[in-house]
């Protein structure tokens, strides 16, 4: 399975963006992490393909938004009111197989990720 992160970019404080991921093949669990400089890896949201489940980071709850489209394998971040502090490279992952909700967070738990995109705002 290959994902296919795209949408990064360059952004004022306060502005917003939209990164995209496509799987290559159906899969279950797709979310998103982030990795600033020199910092771990974060789990940042993840939605699974049944009933519009979806989880959210306390950190980017108002502003960021995950939703996914089944018939093309694509999830989406919808990045609003975009803050310094949200830069980093974020990566797009998914898993095979369901798991329960309380390990959507874990990056261990995920069985393939994408290449990257960067995010970088400005103050």
């Amino acid at each position: 399975v290959q994902l296919q992160a795209s949408g990064g970019g360059y952004v004022q404080a306060g502005g917003s963006l939209r990164l995209s991921c496509a799987a290559s093949t159906s899969v279950d669990l797709m979310a998103w992490f982030r990795q600033a400089p020199g910092e771990e890896r974060v789990f940042v949201a993840a939605t699974s393909p049944r009933g519009g489940s979806s989880r959210i980071a306390d950190f980017v709850r108002g502003r960021f938004a995950i939703s996914r489209d089944n018939a093309k394998n694509t999830v989406y971040l919808q990045m609003n009111s975009l803050k310094p502090e949200d830069t980093a490279v974020y990566y797009c992952a998914a898993r095979r197989v369901r798991i329960v909700f309380s390990s959507w967070s874990d990056p261990h738990v995920m069985d393939y990720w994408g290449q990257g995109t960067q995010v970088t705002v400005s103050s």
